[in-house]
């Protein structure tokens, strides 16, 4: 593992522990932050998240700001970069 690639790993780690991200999502935020394409995405591959359980959390943190419908959150989700399975569980995982 290259320095790049260890500090994105640390990066993902740390802006997961306090928020939600779609894969897509975090390589943008680890790019934003300088780390290369092949870092962010090293680190987004190796993190050991549950995409699933990162929608269901990014569904509970919007429902807690506003109300959506289910389509509503499902596109939220889906704008957020998560897939349209990963966006359907999110909704079901708080209660659509």
């Amino acid at each position: 593992m290259t320095t790049g690639q260890k500090n994105a790993l640390k990066a993902a780690d740390s802006y997961l522990s306090y928020t939600a991200f779609s894969y897509t999502g975090l390589i943008e935020q680890l790019e934003f932050e300088g780390y290369s394409h092949d870092e962010a995405v090293f680190a987004a591959d190796n993190c050991g998240t549950d995409w699933n359980e990162q929608a269901a959390e990014a569904a509970k943190n919007y429902l807690e700001l506003t109300a959506f419908s289910k389509d509503g959150l499902i596109e939220q989700l889906e704008f957020e970069g998560y897939t349209n399975a990963q966006a359907i569980y999110g909704a079901k995982a708080n209660g659509y």
